[in-house]
């Protein structure tokens, strides 16, 4: 039986051209299901769409998505500097508006697969690749916006398949609890004190699991964080790692210090 078809969805911003054009050929190496649209949320910008014509993705202004543009935003500190990082969250949330699949693939813009994938299973179950840590504050952030406990292992792993209609009811909840657009409710929800208090993947990942008892399988993400560029991961180190990881990440910014720009990657 055939894979059924998914979209893609990255945000992006240009700082992510160095690692994004390889993230890009890794989903149609890597992904085993048929790939439908190919959408790389960016601002709309002469390299975004060169990057975009050259690899056959079709570029979405990330400011005709969400009623708010990334400057509503407000998520600092004196040492850092969330608010675009906050931003990818809620633009990948938007996918149930923006894909034309029933499911669609989010990735960090940072991060390649270095092994098959596939995110249903032939009973048509979501499979959700887990880490065993996370940040306390998404959880917080979770019981917040939802009333309900999580859930162990996390989900953030730096991508995830969600389904528009999941998604959608997802959203609908939280405005039903929180009388507000569903945005509003999560920069209401959280702590913003903190350098981590929000998380898409967590919050889909434990919604789906408690809305839809039985409806996943869990694996474990095995994830590689690389102090490198891509350009460096030569096939045969590629495929050495690759018998030990699904995925790497690069990750050459340390931190989010004030004056940077935002970054793809998931805390």
């Amino acid at each position: 039986m055939p894979l059924p078809k998914i979209d893609v969805l990255i945000p992006a911003i240009e700082k992510d051209l160095g690692t994004l054009p390889y993230v890009i050929d890794s989903v149609r190496r890597m992904v085993k299901h048929p790939i439908g649209k190919f959408m790389i949320v960016s601002p709309d910008t002469p390299r975004m769409r060169q990057l975009c014509a050259s690899k056959g993705c079709t570029l979405v202004n990330e400011n005709t998505v969400l009623p708010i543009f990334k400057k509503h935003i407000h998520y600092r500190s004196a040492r850092w500097e969330r608010s675009g990082w906050l931003f990818q969250q809620l633009l990948k949330l938007s996918g149930d508006k923006l894909c034309t699949q029933s499911h669609y693939l989010v990735i960090d813009a940072d991060t390649m697969l270095i092994r098959p994938h596939t995110f249903l299973t032939a009973d048509k179950k979501t499979v959700f690749y887990t880490r065993n840590w996370s940040q306390p504050e998404y959880y917080s952030t979770y019981r917040k916006l939802l009333g309900r406990k999580e859930r162990k292992p996390s989900f953030v792993t730096h991508y995830m398949l969600f389904e528009k209609a999941k998604v959608s009811q997802l959203k609908r909840t939280i405005e039903a609890k929180h009388q507000t657009s569903w945005y509003k409710a999560i920069l209401k929800s959280m702590n913003k004190t903190k350098q981590f208090a929000f998380s898409e993947f967590e919050t889909y990942g434990n919604f789906h699991c408690s809305q839809y008892s039985g409806s996943h399988q869990l694996k474990p993400a095995l994830n590689k964080s690389l102090h490198l560029h891509p350009r460096q991961l030569t096939a045969a180190k590629r495929q050495q790692l690759a018998k030990r990881f699904r995925s790497v990440s690069f990750h050459k910014r340390k931190g989010y210090v004030r004056g940077g720009s935002r970054g793809s990657s998931t805390g």
